[in-house]
């Protein structure tokens, strides 16, 4: 499947919703040890990528240094339960400050007040 097919599957009314909902994603990743971990984290989407902030020296960051492959799930616990699954590479980089995707993550998760407190 090429990115464009999987961009124009994210414009699904389903997945729209998901992706501007408040629920948390849960991001797996392969651990330094090996083994699987799967974290809940907050997302932005930017219409072509998700992008996840944390602190540069979270163990995730550490991990994704070693292996990049990794999948993200955001659903719903209502039946039926509607379910956005997506595994990629996931691309690091450190800046300085807060990202402003994690800004506006803030905002949509706690409400636009909350959010820019945060």
């Amino acid at each position: 499947m090429t990115r464009e097919n999987v961009v124009q599957l994210l414009k699904d009314p389903v997945a729209q919703e998901l992706l501007h909902s408040t629920i948390p994603a849960r991001f797996a990743y392969t651990a330094l040890d090996g083994s699987p971990r799967v974290i809940p984290i907050w997302f932005h989407w930017d219409g072509e990528r998700f992008v996840l902030a944390t602190a540069p020296n979270s163990p995730k960051v550490k991990a994704l240094a070693r292996n990049q492959k990794v999948a993200l799930t955001i659903d719903e616990n209502a039946y039926p339960p509607k379910v956005l699954l997506v595994r990629g590479t996931a691309r690091t980089e450190v800046i300085d400050g807060i990202a402003p995707e994690y800004a506006a993550s803030a905002r949509r998760y706690l409400g636009e007040e909350q959010g820019r407190s945060w």
